[in-house]
């Protein structure tokens, strides 16, 4: 009876030091692979919010743009440079508001300087105007004046300095074009003229007035003719 009992309870420790020794090395197993079940739980979830967050954008990207400002500055100069780093535009006002969704920039008494490629200079001034971000294009509006340096013609002669105004004038930057569908005056030297519409191509020398045009023409003088460089 006494030699039963012992042998049970000797097979009975060595069942518990197996299962103890196979506890031990289940635990050294999982402590071995335990940071690759980690990354592998990681994926999924991360598998699991790349499924769900696309719906989510979609119901954002389908709301409609507001025409809101979403940044302002006050007494501030925006200037644009060629890929060469010179100036091409330097735009400042009172007050600019920029509109992120038509990426315009909006300019209260605004003041415009654009330098062509070959240094002539372009001086522009109105009450108000709407610029692209790039300075490309500009509109003028409210007692609007345009002014541009003379420039070299054939030979050594000078096209006579060039001003333009009116109520509304839009620029084209790139294009070196003025345009307007409201009443204009343009100023080439000491001529004038007066039309309720214009389009005016520095690049191609072209002005076109329609609607009711007037004109004064005045005799060239010295300096208006006078070769380039000279005082």
């Amino acid at each position: 009876m006494s030699t039963v009992s012992v042998s049970g309870r000797v097979r009975a420790l060595r069942a518990m030091r197996e299962l103890a020794q196979r506890i031990a090395g289940l635990w050294e197993s999982l402590s071995i692979y335990l940071p690759m079940l980690l990354m592998g739980l990681l994926a999924v979830a991360t598998y699991w919010l790349v499924r769900n967050t696309p719906d989510l954008v979609e119901r954002d990207a389908t709301r409609p743009a507001v025409h809101e400002v979403d940044y302002l500055m006050r007494g501030a100069t925006i200037k644009t440079f060629d890929e060469t780093g010179r100036l091409k535009t330097a735009l400042s006002g009172t007050e600019i508001r920029h509109y992120a969704d038509n990426d315009t920039v909006e300019v209260d008494r605004v003041r415009l300087r654009a330098t062509a490629p070959d240094g002539r200079l372009t001086v522009a001034s109105a009450t108000r105007a709407l610029s692209k971000d790039d300075g490309s294009q500009v509109q003028l509006i409210g007692n609007a004046v345009v002014q541009r340096d003379a420039s070299p013609l054939s030979g050594e002669r000078l096209q006579p300095r060039l001003e333009f105004r009116g109520e509304f004038l839009h620029i084209f930057a790139n294009e070196e074009r003025i345009t307007s569908h409201l009443p204009v005056t343009l100023r080439r030297g000491n001529d004038e003229f007066t039309a309720d519409r214009f389009s005016y191509d520095h690049l191609g020398r072209l002005a076109e007035l329609q609607g009711r045009v007037k004109g004064r023409l005045l005799p060239a003088t010295a300096g208006s003719s006078a070769p380039v460089g000279s005082p």
